[in-house]
C-alpha cells in the first residue's frame, strides 16, 4: 500500500517533466525581448547616425554664414590688425606671419547663445533659421556655441592671418555642445527583459552627442546684405 501511494506521485511529476505542451509559449517568451531588443535598436541607432550627420552638416552651414556676417558675440571686434610689440617697427602691409609679434594679438571672443536669442542678435537668429531644421526638436540656441580666435584653435602653433594694417581675419568656429540625443525606444527596459533575471520596462535613456564644430576664417564680419552668401 505504502510503494502504491509512493509511485503515484513519482509517475505524476514524470508525466509533468515529459509534457511538452506549451512549450512553444515559453520559447516565444524568451525570443521576443531579444527581437524586439534588435528591432528597436536598429531604429534608435539608425536614427541617432542621421541626426549625427545632419547635425554635423548644420555646424558646417553654421560657419558659412558666421564668417560673412557680425559677430554672434555681445561686444566688438577690432577692424584692423594693429602694430605689434616686434622691436623692428615693420611696415604696414608686412604679413603679420612674417615674424613674431608683427600684428598685435586680440584677446578671442567665445560666446554661447541662449535659448529664444532673447538679446535679439541678427547673427544668431539668421543662423539658427538656417540650421535648425537639420537639428534634433530637443535642440536651442542655447547648444550653439561662438569662438573668434586669432589663430587656429586646433593649431596652436599656426600663423595668424592678415597683414600689419588690414582687416583682422579671425578663425570663425561654431560648435555645437551638450546636444542630447532622446531614444525613442525603451531599449534599456527591453535589455533589461531579454537579461537573465532582468526586469522593469523604463522610458527610453538619453545619449549627449560629442562635440562638433566647424573653423573658418572670417571673410567679411561687417553688416551686409543677408542674401548675399
Amino acid at each position: 500500500m505504502t510503494r502504491i501511494a509512493l509511485h503515484r506521485p513519482v509517475a505524476a511529476l514524470s508525466r509533468f517533466w515529459r509534457d511538452e505542451a506549451g512549450t512553444t509559449l515559453v520559447e516565444l517568451a524568451m525570443v521576443i525581448p531579444l527581437f524586439l531588443l534588435l528591432f528597436f535598436a536598429l531604429i534608435d541607432f539608425g536614427r541617432m547616425g542621421a541626426e549625427y550627420v545632419m547635425a554635423d552638416k548644420a555646424m558646417q552651414r553654421a560657419a558659412r554664414i558666421a564668417v560673412t556676417r557680425p559677430p554672434a558675440c555681445p561686444g566688438t571686434l577690432p577692424p584692423s590688425n594693429d602694430r605689434g610689440t616686434s622691436p623692428t617697427a615693420p611696415k604696414f602691409g608686412t604679413s603679420c606671419s612674417a615674424a613674431a609679434n608683427v600684428c598685435a594679438v586680440p584677446v578671442a571672443m567665445t560666446c554661447t547663445a541662449v535659448a529664444g536669442n532673447p538679446s535679439g542678435n541678427p547673427t544668431v537668429d539668421e543662423i539658427w533659421a538656417a540650421i535648425s531644421p537639420l537639428l534634433p526638436v530637443n535642440s536651442t540656441e542655447a547648444n550653439l556655441s561662438f569662438r573668434y580666435d586669432p589663430h587656429d584653435p586646433n593649431d596652436p602653433n599656426a600663423p595668424q592671418l592678415g597683414f600689419l594694417g588690414g582687416p583682422y581675419v579671425p578663425i570663425v568656429t561654431v560648435e555645437l555642445v551638450s546636444l542630447q540625443f532622446t531614444f525613442v525606444t525603451p531599449l534599456s527596459g527591453l535589455a533589461a527583459l531579454a537579461s537573465p533575471g532582468g526586469s522593469g520596462f523604463t522610458a527610453g535613456p538619453r545619449l549627449t552627442f560629442p562635440a562638433m564644430s566647424t573653423s573658418l576664417p572670417a571673410e567679411d564680419l561687417a553688416d551686409g546684405d543677408p542674401n548675399t552668401n
